[in-house]
C-alpha cells in the first residue's frame, strides 16, 4: 500500500536530487581531468576514480545496506546516513592527498579515498531508490522519475558551471588548483550536508509485508516476471556500460590539444548542454512513457545515445559535439525513468532493497569498470602502437557503440517478444 505523496514530498525529494546533482556535477566533472592532466595518472589508472568507488557502492548495497532496508524497511534513515558520512569523508579525502609525497600517489589517495567513501555513501543510493518506489504508484514512476531528474539536471548544470569556474580559480590560478586547494572539495562535502535537510521532512517509507505487488498475477506469473527481470538487467547492463565507458575519458578527449583543445570553461558549455536536454526531457519522460510504453521508451532512448556517439567518433566540428551533448543529455533521461520504471514493476516489494542493488549497478558500475577494461586500455594500448591520441579516444568511442548496440538488441528482443508473450500489461512494454 502506498503512501499518497503530495507536492510537498515531490518538492522534498526533488530538493534533495537537484543538490545531489549539483555536487556530481561540480566534482566529477573534473576529477579525471585533474587526475589526468595534473597529477599525472594513464587514461586506465584514471578511470579506476569511478571503477574502485563505484565496486564498493554496489557491493555495500547489494550485501549489506539493501538487505538491512529490506529487513528494516528503512529507506530515509539510510539516505541521512549516507549524506553525512559522504561529506565528512571527502574532507578527509582532500587532507590525506595533499600530505601524499608524489603527484602520482596523491591521486591513488584519491581514488582510494573515494572507495571507501563510497561503501557508506551506498546507504544514500539504496534509500533513495527504494523509496521512490515507497512513495509513488507504478502508473506515476516514469513521470516521476523524468521530473525528478529535470530538477536534478538544474542542480546539474550550475554545479558543473561552478566547477568550471573554481577549477582554474575563476582564470586566475592555474588548472587543477579547484582540488589542489581544497575548495571543490569544501563545496561538495557541503552541499551533501545541506541536502540532508529536505530528507529531514519525508516519510520514512518501506512497505508492509502484505503490500499487493505491481504485476497483479500469481506465483507462476511472478515467476515470469524474475525471469524477465534477469533477461531486462543483462540488457541493461550492456546499454549502460557502452554508453558510459567513455564518460569518465571524455572531459580528457575534448581537452586534447590535438583536437577540440577545450579549456574548462568551454567544457562546462559542452557538459551543460546535456543538462538542458536532461531538464527540457525530463519534463515529458511520464507522457511518452504513457504513449508508447516504458520498454520502448528505453529504446528510443538507447537510440538517441547511440547517436550521440555517432557524432563523437565522426564529428570534427565543435558545433556537432554541442549536439551530440544534448542526445546524451536525451538518452540519459529517457533510460533512466523509463528504465526505472520497468524495474519497479518487475521487483517484488519486498525486495527492493536488494535488487534495486543489481539494477543501481547496471548504471554505477558502467561509469567505471567499463571505463576501466574497455575505454582506458583501448586509448592507451591504440597510442603505444603509435596512433595519435585523437585516433586512439575514438577508437574507444566505437567499442563504445559496439556495446550499446548489443543491448538495445536484447531490448528489442525483451520489449517486442518476451513480454508481450507473457502477458506483460502494455504500460510496462
Amino acid at each position: 500500500m502506498h503512501i499518497k505523496p503530495g507536492y510537498s514530498v515531490f518538492w522534498g525529494v526533488g530538493s534533495f536530487q537537484a543538490l545531489a546533482m549539483f555536487r556530481r556535477g561540480l566534482f566529477y566533472t573534473y576529477l579525471s581531468i585533474y587526475l589526468r592532466y595534473y597529477l599525472d595518472l594513464s587514461v586506465t589508472e584514471t578511470t579506476l576514480f569511478a571503477t574502485l568507488p563505484m565496486l564498493a557502492n554496489i557491493i555495500a548495497q547489494t550485501f549489506l545496506w539493501g538487505r538491512l532496508s529490506d529487513r528494516l524497511q528503512l529507506r530515509r534513515t539510510l539516505i541521512l546516513w549516507g549524506e553525512l558520512s559522504g561529506a565528512v569523508g571527502t574532507v578527509l579525502i582532500w587532507a590525506f592527498h595533499v600530505m601524499a609525497p608524489s603527484a602520482h600517489q596523491a591521486g591513488y589517495v584519491i581514488i582510494l579515498g573515494l572507495t571507501v567513501v563510497e561503501a557508506f555513501w551506498a546507504m544514500s543510493n539504496i534509500g533513495w531508490s527504494a523509496l521512490i518506489s515507497d512513495l509513488y504508484p507504478e502508473q506515476k514512476r516514469n513521470e516521476v522519475q523524468g521530473r525528478l531528474a529535470s530538477v536534478g539536471g538544474i542542480g546539474r548544470l550550475l554545479g558543473i558551471w561552478i566547477g568550471g569556474q573554481l577549477y582554474d580559480g575563476l582564470g586566475a590560478m592555474y588548472e587543477g588548483w579547484g582540488f589542489e586547494s581544497g575548495i571543490l572539495f569544501f563545496v561538495a562535502a557541503a552541499v551533501m550536508l545541506i541536502a540532508i535537510v529536505p530528507v529531514l521532512f519525508l516519510p520514512e517509507g518501506g512497505t508492509k509485508s502484505d503490500a499487493m505487488p505491481d504485476v497483479d498475477c500469481g506465483p507462476e506469473c511472478m515467476s515470469e516476471s524474475m525471469r524477465l527481470y534477469v533477461v531486462f538487467l543483462a540488457g541493461m547492463t550492456l546499454i549502460n556500460f557502452g554508453r558510459n565507458c567513455v564518460a569518465t575519458i571524455q572531459s580528457q578527449y575534448l581537452f586534447l590539444e590535438s583536437g577540440f583543445a577545450v579549456n574548462s570553461e568551454m567544457l562546462s558549455y559542452i557538459v551543460n548542454t546535456e543538462s538542458v536536454a536532461i531538464v527540457i526531457l525530463g519534463l515529458f519522460s511520464g507522457y511518452i512513457g504513457r504513449r508508447i510504453g516504458n520498454g520502448r521508451a528505453v529504446c528510443v532512448g538507447t537510440l538517441a545515445s547511440v547517436a550521440y556517439l555517432l557524432l563523437f567518433i565522426f564529428s570534427d566540428h565543435i558545433y556537432l559535439i554541442f549536439a551530440a551533448s544534448f542526445l546524451r543529455g536525451t538518452g540519459d533521461v529517457m533510460i533512466l525513468a523509463a528504465s526505472y520504471a520497468m524495474a519497479s514493476v518487475l521487483i517484488p516489494p519486498e525486495r527492493r532493497g536488494r535488487l534495486f542493488g543489481y539494477f543501481n549497478a547496471t548504471l554505477f558500475l558502467s561509469w567505471g569498470v567499463a571505463g576501466t577494461l574497455i575505454a582506458g586500455p583501448v586509448v592507451d594500448t591504440m597510442e603505444l602502437l603509435g596512433f595519435a591520441p585523437i585516433v586512439a579516444y575514438r577508437s574507444a568511442y566505437v567499442a563504445a557503440l559496439a556495446m550499446t548496440l548489443s543491448g538495445l538488441a536484447i531490448q528489442l528482443i525483451l520489449v517486442f517478444i518476451l513480454m508481450p508473450k507473457a502477458g506483460i500489461k502494455k504500460v510496462i512494454v
